[in-house]
């Protein structure tokens, strides 16, 4: 999987990048707000994910954010906590952009210790509004001081999905 995460990054940094000052809705000082919710897996259980997300510009392309996820509907209930880095390759006169970004995530699980974990995304956004645009990539995450006996599992990759909205 990590050479698809390189494969992708090396093909999205070929792509040309817009002139400076001309980020539009991931220009420096724009702000952004990310729903979503699905299904998740963990503990061989099935749970119903809602999630959100805000990030904030600090330069064209570059911005920082804080993510939140409660896994209900199944015991144990799970919530994880991100601060995360992404950056979006900007082309000129383009509705897609690819992104890249990593994360840090500490993930509380009731009734268990809780489990930190590093990751890393890679993928498109696409342009469905002059402010709001939808999501797809991938995502690599490795759980730090794994148990596996415990978790099962100590990394795992996942399809990137999400509705963004900017202002």
């Amino acid at each position: 999987m990590k050479r698809i995460f390189l494969t992708m990054l090396l093909l999205f940094s070929s792509l040309p990048l817009q002139a400076a000052g001309l980020g539009g809705v991931y220009g420096q000082g724009r702000s952004q707000f990310s729903v979503g919710g699905g299904n998740g897996h963990a503990f061989n259980k099935s749970y119903f994910v809602i999630g959100a997300s805000v990030s904030y510009y600090v330069m064209d392309g570059l911005g920082v954010g804080f993510s939140f996820e409660k896994w209900s509907g199944n015991d144990p209930g799970i919530s994880k906590y991100a601060p995360f880095i992404q950056y979006v390759f900007l082309q000129s006169s383009s509705s897609v952009h690819p992104y890249i970004g990593a994360f840090y995530r500490h993930t509380a699980i009731n009734g268990l210790p809780g489990i930190n974990s590093v990751g890393e995304r890679a993928g498109v956004n696409i342009a469905i509004q002059p402010n709001a645009y939808f999501s797809f990539g991938f995502v690599q995450e490795s759980y730090l001081d794994c148990q596996l006996q415990i978790y099962g599992s100590c990394s795992e990759t996942y399809p990137d999905l999400g509705l963004t909205f900017a202002f």
